[in-house]
């Protein structure tokens, strides 16, 4: 069996350890799903890529430290821009995923990836989630992943520290948390994201998230188009426009590592 290539890429990244690092593993041939899920524990980044040629474009799973996920932005992009890197010919790129066909193209100042909607619907808060991030909701809904909620203001957002132990326990793969950009005036929100149900008690930049953020932002600020910061530590931008059933998710991504080999 042929070695397979590793790259670590920061996504929705401009300059190297900012951003969300992604694992993307360039398969010359299928393999078995417990093999990836080891090799995702393995590099124990938030997310890992598995990416494999077919008659039509690409096959693409991720993989969490602890299990498989439906839908991934920021290992997305990075898959993307390895394949750029490594001599993919064409402008689009078509990925082949749990979440159906998304297309991902190369414009001239960003990656910009064609990913569904995913708006929230307006819920009470389940038992244990508002107590666990120790917050005051304004507002709270959950689409097929995640739950949303917002609170007050981009100070609230920073300040969160969660009881990582507790959220776990909520039925959910994740938490967005969302406010207003405030007096971070050159972003229209700010979010943070957790998800330690799925080994992940904080991710640094996520794009499956804004699927749901952009629709919620653009329906509260009545704009299509829309830039939202992520406040991990790391920290990350995302741009967001959102068209009907799908947003356009847009970002820059680096390569930190290139190539290593994997038996």
């Amino acid at each position: 069996m042929r070695a397979t290539k590793v790259f670590v890429v920061d996504a929705f990244a401009k300059r190297p350890f900012t951003g969300n690092p992604a694992a993307v593993c360039l398969l010359e041939e299928p393999r078995d799903e417990g093999w990836m899920q080891a090799l995702a524990r393995e590099m124990n980044l938030s997310e890992t890529a598995f990416v494999t040629a077919r008659e039509e474009g690409y096959e693409l799973r991720w993989f969490t430290p602890a299990k498989e996920v439906d839908l991934c932005g920021h290992a997305t992009l990075a898959s993307a821009h390895v394949l750029w890197q490594r001599g993919f010919r064409e402008r689009e790129i078509d990925f082949h995923t749990r979440s159906g066909l998304l297309t991902v193209s190369r414009e001239q100042r960003e990656i910009v990836m064609r990913f569904p909607a995913e708006r929230a619907a307006r819920t009470e808060p389940p038992a244990g989630l508002c107590e666990a991030l120790g917050v005051d909701p304004v507002w709270t809904g959950r689409n097929r992943f995640d739950y949303l909620v917002e609170v007050a203001d981009a100070e609230v957002v920073a300040d969160l520290k969660p009881d990582f132990a507790a959220l776990a326990g909520v039925p959910t793969r994740g938490v967005m948390v969302t406010a207003p950009g405030g007096s971070h005036s050159e972003f229209d929100f700010v979010s943070r994201f957790f998800a330690p149900a799925y080994g992940v008690d904080e991710d640094p930049v996520t794009g499956s998230a804004h699927c749901c953020l952009g629709p919620y932002w653009a329906d509260r600020l009545g704009r299509a188009e829309l830039w939202g910061y992520q406040m991990s530590r790391r920290g990350g931008t995302v741009h967001v426009t959102v068209m009907d059933d799908h947003v356009l998710l847009g970002g820059t991504a680096v390569t930190i590592t290139a190539g290593a080999s994997i038996p």
